[in-house]
């Protein structure tokens, strides 16, 4: 069984982004792995594995404008389903 479901991707543009602070929001606040928050300070491109990727997305939202967005179930991708 897989411990983070979810492979969560998205682009978030927006005015003053700070990836280091952004990947230290995903360290402290959420849980999962595969982190990468790269970027500069008008677009940071956010990969992610979790359980609960409502949580990425509402908290990406509050800090620009969000697109390019894919949540992938990797249990099912694992099964030899469409995720």
């Amino acid at each position: 069984m897989i411990e983070y479901r979810y492979d969560t991707q998205l682009l978030i543009e927006g005015k003053n982004l700070d990836e280091e602070a952004i990947y230290a929001y995903f360290v402290d606040h959420f849980a999962g792995d595969s982190l990468l928050a790269v970027g500069d300070e008008e677009l940071i491109k956010i990969h992610y594995h979790t359980n609960e990727p409502w949580k990425v997305l509402e908290y990406c939202a509050s800090l620009g404008e969000i697109y390019d967005i894919v949540v992938e179930d990797m249990d099912r991708q694992s099964r030899g389903l469409q995720g």
